[in-house]
């Protein structure tokens, strides 16, 4: 075994050590005791993550950079830390204690989600990794809605199993992203059933998507919410969850997504992709610390950047 594998290797097993150690932790705390128990993660992962500080901050340069101070970007890299942390100790605490949710988050236009289930061709909400949308997801399964969620899987196995497990016990459907027909087919099936599907549309997609604008820079972005929209005449979301104050959420959901179409289908789609990720920008330039910067969004490249 080479020594950067190695590193990969142990540096997996320790970070689920510290996962399994803080959810043993987080089981038996006190409410009153959350949040200053995330403060703690907080200071020791901010120290401990190098590169993921290090991503952050490029991210934010790319972003903010000439409109933000290399003091501005640094606290909202501190702020994101703080809010990653938070987000992870309430997704192990409520799971476990699920109807606390019911004071802890609220819904803001929930009529416009149920006129669109009304029609019947199921719902795509599409977000961003923006926020703590995983509390979103169990919040409206708490209500009743049948969820589910297209998602990566982690690159630990192990980790992986654990949040399995917990969204299986509550009900929330795990639809992968791999393999792409298993994904597709799993997807209309559950759309056809009036189901709730939930897409984040903010992620580098490689050379499979398209490119679109993203904070002034190219994108490569999923089509998946616009083709299965098109396809199955699902009703498109924008839904995100914002963080107060007092640490409660307010999920908000946009008016339905009116698609426009083009003299193409490869133009509608674009033309589509692009408007939803402008909705996400908008929101993430309002609430900047609520967005996972540790991600490399503009890692792709369009083939002219690559050239050039």
């Amino acid at each position: 075994m080479d020594l950067k594998k190695l590193r990969k290797t142990s540096g997996r097993f320790f970070g689920w050590l510290a996962l399994l150690i803080c959810s043993l932790i987080i089981r038996f705390l006190p409410t009153q005791c959350l949040y200053g128990f995330a403060k703690i993660l907080t200071k020791i992962g901010f120290l401990a993550v190098i590169k993921q500080r290090t991503i952050a901050l490029e991210s934010l340069s790319v972003a903010f950079g000439r409109e933000k101070s290399a003091q501005e970007l640094k606290k909202i890299t501190k702020d994101c830390f703080a809010f990653l942390a938070r987000s992870g100790v309430e997704i192990i605490f409520f799971m476990r204690k699920p109807q606390m949710l019911r004071n802890k988050v609220v819904m803001q236009n929930k009529h416009i989600l149920d006129g669109a289930l009304s029609k019947g061709r199921g719902v795509i909400l599409v977000s961003g990794h923006f926020g703590n949308f995983p509390l979103a997801m169990l919040r409206l399964r708490l209500e009743g809605y049948s969820v589910g969620g297209i998602m990566r899987h982690m690159r630990d196995q192990r980790v992986e199993r654990m949040f399995a497990k917990l969204r299986d016990s509550f009900g929330l459907r795990t639809i992968y992203s791999q393999p792409r027909k298993a994904c597709v087919d799993i997807t209309i099936r559950a759309l056809k059933n009036n189901e709730i599907v939930c897409i984040q549309l903010d992620q580098n997609f490689g050379t499979a998507g398209v490119f679109v604008d993203f904070f002034g820079q190219k994108a490569a972005t999923a089509t998946g919410p616009v083709v299965l929209a098109l396809r199955t005449k699902a009703a498109l979301l924008p839904c995100f969850i914002i963080r107060e104050e007092d640490n409660t959420h307010r999920i908000i959901f946009e008016q339905e997504f009116d698609l426009r179409q083009e003299d193409s289908f490869n133009k509608t789609v674009l033309l589509n992709i692009q408007r939803l990720t402008g909705i996400i920008e908008d929101y993430i330039r309002r609430y900047p610390a609520h967005w996972g910067w540790i991600h490399r969004r503009w890692k792709t490249k369009p083939k002219e950047d690559v050239a050039l």
